[in-house]
């Protein structure tokens, strides 16, 4: 985790990662995006980890040192005076990457919004705002503004907008497929978009806006339903050596397939037949897998486009050198102290044990 965010980290918290983040992708306007995707995509696979907060031992002071560097770059990149001012309103694409710095000061409000100074605050604020003069298109990205305005409920604005959330909640429960799947919009499309965006954000604004109306609160199990069957079957999609089908839009972003079981792993909601080791040793053997290439990384310590190594034909035309930090997603369970189960003792994870003549419970789908 570290060896992806201190490139962008160190040098955006010194207001130079513009002039220092390589920008590799097809078109010449990702540079008007790219450095926002960075920050955002990454810390929001950082922000449970960060949320341990401060302790005595090596990692605690490790955390103290990136959440402290996490709000300066907080600072930085809504700060309409640093050079490293991020681009909140031109273009279409800024709203998707404020909800993924959204879902990190959701995923961490103690260090992520609690400590940042008031002036922050309110530059934070005044930033996810200027998003709403967009309008998202009819899809996952719904979920995109609805997520901006529950980081404004958290961030206390009276005036966060409830049918933004709603109309996100209440469309994504019409494109429901069965067995734990949404469709992306009207359309089913084969690919990992359940967990780049769909499950985790509708998981984590169910979970903290649902209070504030009954009819969210009746939601909120089947979500969560969902989202359990959702991660039994992508457990099930690792293979014995920690590889995983290639389909779909945007998997140039690696092991950020993953974010969804990494996420139902940190929340403790797996199924009852996955034990949290066995999730463990599965993403571990992914990430493993995908970090045996020689050339993820240029030789400044910056992501290259590719899966397995650099492979830029595997870039559709939105992504840039910023869209691949959403690999950071699958460090999620780093929020999870050491005591507990996710980190205790080695299990084989389902495919592993099914090669290998062990047996497994059947597989069933969700009613």
């Amino acid at each position: 985790m570290k060896k992806i965010a201190d490139p962008v980290l160190l040098t955006l918290s010194q207001d130079k990662l513009k002039e220092a983040m390589p920008v590799e992708g097809q078109t010449e306007d990702r540079r008007n995006y790219s450095h926002l995707e960075a920050f955002a995509r990454l810390v929001c696979g950082m922000a449970p980890w960060l949320e341990l907060g401060e302790a005595e031992d090596e990692e605690g002071q490790q955390r103290k040192k990136y959440a402290d560097l996490v709000r300066n770059c907080i600072r930085i990149a809504t700060d309409p005076t640093a050079k490293d001012y991020m681009n909140f309103t031109e273009g279409h694409q800024p709203i998707v990457d404020t909800a993924f710095l959204a879902h990190a000061l959701v995923r961490a409000p103690g260090e992520l919004i609690d400590k940042l100074a008031p002036k922050v605050k309110q530059n934070v604020i005044k930033a996810f705002k200027s998003t709403r003069n967009r309008k998202p298109p009819f899809n996952n990205w719904l979920l995109f503004a609805a997520m901006i305005e529950t980081a404004l409920y958290l961030l206390g604005e009276e005036d966060w907008d409830r049918m933004r959330i709603d109309f996100a909640l209440k469309q994504h429960s019409q494109w429901y497929l069965g067995d734990g799947v949404y469709s992306d919009g009207p359309e089913f499309h084969m690919d990992y978009y359940n967990s780049y965006v769909i499950q985790p954000m509708l998981v984590d604004i169910i979970d903290q806006v649902c209070d504030q109306s009954s009819d969210w609160e009746e939601m909120k199990d089947e979500i969560f339903k969902r989202a359990t069957r959702y991660a039994v079957i992508q457990e099930r999609s690792i293979s014995p050596e920690g590889t995983f089908p290639i389909v779909g839009r945007s998997i140039a972003y690696r092991f950020g397939a993953f974010q969804h079981l990494a996420q139902m792993a940190l929340q403790h909601k797996l199924d009852k037949n996955l034990k949290p080791a066995q999730v463990r040793c599965a993403l571990t053997s992914v990430i493993r897998k995908t970090m045996n290439a020689q050339d993820n990384f240029d030789e400044n310590g910056w992501l290259t486009i590719g899966l397995y190594g650099h492979q830029p034909e595997l870039a559709e035309s939105y992504i840039s050198t910023g869209s691949l930090y959403l690999c950071a997603t699958v460090f999620l369970p780093l929020g999870l102290p050491e005591t507990d189960l996710f980190w205790q003792g080695q299990e084989d994870w389902t495919a592993r044990k099914v090669w290998n003549g062990s047996r497994i419970s059947i597989d069933s789908a969700l009613s």
